[in-house]
C-alpha cells in the first residue's frame, strides 16, 4: 500500500513539471520588431526577408463606394442596429446598451476626427476592429461594410445639416431660436 502510495505521489509530480514546462513553451520570450538582438551578427532583431520574396499587403482593399440611394441606407441602418448600435448607441453618440453596462465607451461618430475620416478608415475600423472593437470582416459583407459606412455618415450629417435646407415642418419642431421650441 505504502508502495502504491510513493509511486502516485511520484506520478502526480511529474505531471506537474509537465504543466510546468507547457506554459514556458507558450510564454516564450520574444523581440519586438527592430529591437537589439545579440543572437545575430548585425545586433538586429528584424531580419532581411528572404531574397525574391514578395511583400503583401496587410490590409484588404477598400471597394469603391456606391451610389447612395434609399435601399442601401435602409441596409446600413439594419446592419448598423444589429453590429454598432450595442456600443455606438442608434444615434452615434457612443451610448448604446453594451456601455451602460460597463463595457468601455466608443468615440461619439460625430466628433470633429471622425467626421473627417474617410470612409477608407471606416472600412477598415469595421473590417480589422479598433482597440476593444472586435473586427466585423467575417461578419459583414464588403457591400453590407459600405452600406453601414453610408449610415453612418448620414447619422453624421443629421448633426450638420444647415437650418436653410430643411423643411418648414422639420424646422418648426427645432428647439431654440431657430424653431418655434416646440420639440416634439
Amino acid at each position: 500500500m505504502m508502495r502504491r502510495l510513493l509511486l502516485l505521489s511520484a506520478t502526480m509530480c511529474m505531471l506537474s513539471a509537465c504543466e510546468r514546462g507547457m506554459h514556458e513553451m507558450y510564454d516564450q520570450p520574444r523581440y519586438k520588431r527592430g529591437g537589439e538582438a545579440r543572437l545575430f551578427v548585425d545586433g538586429v532583431a528584424s531580419r532581411p526577408p528572404p531574397r525574391g520574396s514578395v511583400p503583401q499587403e496587410d490590409t484588404e482593399a477598400v471597394p469603391p463606394a456606391p451610389p447612395v440611394t434609399f435601399a442601401l441606407l435602409e441596409r446600413g441602418r439594419e446592419r448598423y442596429g444589429i453590429y454598432c448600435a450595442p456600443c455606438h448607441g442608434a444615434s452615434g453618440d457612443g451610448d448604446g446598451m453594451v456601455v451602460r453596462r460597463g463595457f468601455p465607451a466608443p468615440p461619439s461618430y460625430h466628433e470633429a476626427r471622425l467626421r473627417a475620416a474617410d470612409d477608407a478608415h471606416l472600412y477598415q475600423v469595421i473590417t480589422h476592429g479598433w482597440g476593444v472593437m472586435y473586427p466585423y470582416g467575417d461578419r459583414l459583407s464588403p457591400a453590407d461594410r459600405q452600406a453601414v459606412i453610408a449610415f453612418v455618415r448620414a447619422l453624421q450629417f443629421s448633426r450638420q445639416v444647415p437650418a436653410d435646407r430643411l423643411a418648414p415642418e422639420d424646422l418648426a419642431r427645432l428647439p431654440g431660436p431657430t424653431g418655434t421650441g416646440a420639440a416634439r
